[in-house]
């Protein structure tokens, strides 16, 4: 455990008592200031005397020079009464307060948990984020460094040597702008959420053909579009940037001269578009982890030497959910792999 996860740790903890003690605080209050309020409304209603007629004595016949008259004995009966019956009130009260107070921690402690799980998991995110980040930006940063430091002890580099350096250099930089650019993708939060508005999927899909075709045409690979004109609603930009990394993923993994082919169909009330390719496949294992972030299968799809940082996958699935919709993978070894996206036709 690192010190910023232990730092965080310590301040969940601090912050769950803190906010416990106040939840139950305000639980007691409220608890005292009913008990307060009953009790004065229960104690004047058991002191309040009956109105006894005047001739009761007389009524009854009884004439005492030293004693209590009936009308007397009658009073003080019910004084002792409301008395006995105040404190009795009083003790039930204490009890009563005594039992919110227990069962009052308990809620108060599992509201200030649900209080604090969003801020626990954002903290969680954060920290897992920071130490990716850093780990995944280390790797780049060491190829430089030691690249340039081979480099300069060198006393005499060639003009062709310094070349090849340069050029190693503008690779790792392009690895590192694809890194950060990825990091910032998942950074990145719309605060007005998702422009939801109709939109024609052959027109999205061939503005996603335009960012990879280039890619496709250099190593042989057939884009196979059977996508037909759907129109619903959903966000033109998000789904154009699903597309792109889900179409990249596919012809990146796929060997030369094979086939991707995308389709889509519609439901009652929902779009699946299909993206498929032909390459090694994705073990069974690794397909519940493919959307982390950071997350690359260590079997054959990824022994084609294929550069990344498994960062694609986890920005489309936020931009899907952001859309409503799911995203889902099968493959088969030696294969294959589909990717599916299920969006709503309005939202």
């Amino acid at each position: 455990m690192n010190k910023s996860e232990k730092n965080t740790i310590d301040f969940l903890r601090s912050s769950s008592v803190r906010l416990t003690a106040t939840y139950l605080s305000i639980i007691m209050l409220m608890s005292i200031g009913f008990s307060i309020i009953l009790y004065n409304i229960s104690n004047n209603q058991l002191h309040r005397q009956s109105p006894v007629p005047a001739s009761i004595d007389e009524s009854m016949g009884y004439e005492f020079q030293n004693e209590l008259t009936p009308r007397q004995a009658i009073k003080r009966f019910l004084a002792t009464r409301a008395d006995e019956a105040s404190d009795e009130l009083i003790l039930n009260l204490i009890l009563m307060n005594m039992c919110v107070g227990i069962l009052g921690a308990g809620v108060s402690y599992y509201l200030a948990r649900k209080s604090l799980e969003p801020i626990e998991a954002a903290m969680a995110s954060k920290d897992r984020f920071i130490s990716d980040a850093s780990h995944e930006l280390r790797t780049p940063l060491t190829s430089l460094q030691t690249t340039n430091e081979v480099a300069l002890r060198k006393p005499k580099l060639t003009i062709k040597q310094a070349k090849e350096l340069i050029a190693d250099n503008v690779q790792e930089t392009k690895r590192l702008k694809y890194l950060t650019d990825g990091l910032l993708g998942l950074l990145k939060e719309n605060q007005d959420g998702a422009n939801m508005q109709e939109v024609s999927l052959q027109s999205v899909i061939s503005e996603t053909m335009n960012h990879v075709v280039a890619h496709a045409q250099k190593r042989s690979i057939t884009v196979d579009d059977k996508v037909p004109n759907i129109k619903f609603v959903s966000d033109p930009d998000y789904l154009s940037q699903v597309l792109t990394i889900l179409l990249e993923n596919a012809i990146k993994y796929s060997p030369n001269k094979s086939t991707v082919t995308i389709d889509a169909k519609k439901t009652n009330s929902k779009v699946v578009i299909n993206i498929k390719d032909e390459g090694a496949g994705i073990k069974a294992a690794d397909l519940p982890h493919i959307f982390d972030r950071f997350y690359r299968a260590e079997n054959s799809r990824s022994s084609n030497k294929v550069q990344g940082y498994g960062l694609g996958l986890s920005i489309a699935k936020r931009l899907v959910d952001e859309l409503g919709g799911s995203i889902t993978a099968k493959s088969t070894p030696s294969k294959g792999s589909t990717f599916s996206l299920c969006l709503p036709l309005s939202k």
